[in-house]
């Protein structure tokens, strides 16, 4: 990939803070930067615990966005999923309900501070909501051992599970799950084994994996994304890092160049946000694949303050000199 002129990408830099309307890794606002290539807008929106080597693959997927025509789009639009966060039972309605159409949901289990029992309880609200018809997979976050791992899926298995998520954090623990589960028939799917790894394909070669969650942002972009998938020939689930509205339709846009989309994508999480750039919410459980300009009302009301604008500026220009110094063209 060729790196654009650094000033190309400060001189339409935009950073905004969009209040959550349910507690999200944590964090109340997501901060994210915005900026505008020969393509159109863009996103940059790696959480600011990362680093500058793995937030520069998170600004070498914005450039991709921005910058480069997309790959032939196979569809307008993708099925999307409702993303119930780890709330307590009695909040699984609400959360759901801010999800239109959506008939298949992820939910997020092994949370800090919380026991199996409330992972338990969230999953059962889940499937009384959405009834036998519903899908729900559920994501861990690597937040499991491989014995912890075995109770949780075992305890949560009558739910009907279409995948779980990242169970446990490392590749080998990974095969392990995978085989003491197989008798009940439960996908294991990759995700942080794949975005984190030095080695993206490690997963498939160790049959670690029955598929893989690929992320546009994290990999390096659509096109990176799409040559992953191929290299692992795995099935693949298109999903987002709770993104803005643009970083939605990017991720939207990856779906839609897969050959094959088997799985709802996680791309329905503008639904968790109070206020956003635009509107990349689902209706109908479906999620437009075209690009979007931001709203510039919404990007007034929502700007950063000065100083936090100037620490996603100064990171930019950092993760940029990291992509110089891994040899990418400027």
């Amino acid at each position: 990939m060729t790196l654009p002129p650094l000033d190309d990408i400060l001189g339409s830099l935009r950073v905004v803070a969009l209040p959550l309307a349910v507690r999200f890794r944590g964090v109340d606002v997501r901060e994210a930067a915005l900026f505008e290539g020969p393509q159109g807008w863009t996103e940059f929106s790696p959480f600011v615990e990362y680093d500058d080597d793995e937030s520069a693959t998170w600004l070498a997927g914005a450039i991709d966005y921005g910058w480069r025509v997309l790959p032939p789009q196979r569809r307008n639009q993708v099925p999307v999923n409702a993303t119930v966060p780890a709330v307590s039972a009695d909040q699984v309605a609400a959360v759901l309900a801010r999800f239109d159409g959506c008939r298949t949901a992820k939910v997020k289990v092994a949370e800090a501070g919380q026991t199996l029992a409330d992972d338990i309880a969230r999953v059962r609200a889940v499937r009384e909501e959405m009834g036998p018809d519903g899908r729900i997979r559920i994501d861990a976050n690597a937040g499991w051992n491989v014995d912890q791992a075995e109770r949780a899926i075992h305890a949560l298995a009558e739910y009907d599970l279409e995948y779980v998520e990242q169970p446990c954090a490392t590749v080998d623990e990974l095969k392990d799950i995978r085989k003491r589960v197989k008798y009940a028939g439960i996908p294991i799917a990759a995700d942080e084994s794949v975005r984190k790894a030095a080695d993206t394909l490690a997963v498939a070669r160790a049959g670690a994996a029955d598929l893989i969650i690929i992320k546009a942002q994290p990999l390096g972009g659509v096109h990176r994304a799409l040559d992953i998938v191929a290299e692992t020939g795995l099935a693949a689930v298109v999903s987002s890092a709770l993104d803005t509205a643009i970083g939605l339709r990017m991720g939207a846009a990856l779906a839609a160049s897969l050959p094959q989309l088997d799985y709802d994508c996680g791309l329905g999480t503008a639904s968790l946000f109070r206020a956003d750039v635009g509107d990349s919410r689902p209706r109908g459980g479906m999620l437009s694949a075209e690009r979007l300009v931001p709203d510039a009302a919404a990007l007034e009301t929502h700007a950063a303050d000065d100083d936090r604008a100037a620490w996603w500026r100064a990171r930019i220009e950092r993760c940029y000199r990291v992509l110089e110094g891994a040899g990418t063209e400027s």
